[in-house]
């Protein structure tokens, strides 16, 4: 009669953390997230069947407020214009060298600033930087920020990204906020 009881206790344990298991699973469930085209390196949470996605992986400032317990989102409007000369342009040809500047407007920034760069991705990931400068002063709402001429060697076929990025303190990284793309073709 005693070892009976023990195995019912037993199989009504195994029962209920089974059944916690299963609710568990099935309450959460990780989704591939894909953001324009790119598989993001971290994936979205669906929890009763709402969708949690990573903020950090859209091209912002992202911010944590614990005090009031809220995150904050920056997400400038960047517009980026791609220079060869006086000429607008957004495809070379593959294995040219080209010299070119980037002309970026920025405006709705909703929070202070220490600095801006612009650097270009070429299609296998490697980051070269084309330059970057310092903000002094407060929140720069609405401002204009233009390279000098870069030479840069596009040297196979591809995307290559153009990106604007912003830091928030001289102790932060760099964020990307915004790109353009260059295509390389044959």
């Amino acid at each position: 009669m005693m070892k009976w009881r023990k195995v019912m206790a037993l199989m009504m344990a195994f029962s209920i953390m089974g059944g916690t298991v299963i609710s568990a699973e099935s309450a959460k469930d990780q989704v591939q997230l894909i953001i324009n085209g790119e598989v993001s390196k971290d994936s979205a949470v669906v929890i009763d069947g709402k969708t949690y996605v990573p903020i950090r992986d859209f091209n912002g400032l992202v911010n944590f407020d614990p005090s009031g317990g809220k995150v904050v989102f920056d997400q400038p409007n960047v517009h980026m214009f791609l220079f060869k000369g006086d000429t607008v342009f957004g495809n070379v040809n593959k294995g040219n060298k080209v010299k070119f500047n980037v002309f970026s407007q920025i405006d709705t920034l909703k929070t202070d600033i220490s600095g801006v760069k612009v650097a270009i991705t070429d299609p296998s990931g490697n980051v070269m930087d084309i330059q970057s400068q310092d903000i002094k002063g407060a929140q720069k709402d609405n401002f204009w920020f233009r390279t000098n001429d870069f030479t840069y060697d596009f040297k196979t076929a591809g995307n290559y990204r153009v990106g604007f990025y912003i830091k928030e303190s001289k102790d932060s990284s760099y964020t990307l906020v915004s790109e353009k793309v260059i295509t390389a073709i044959n």
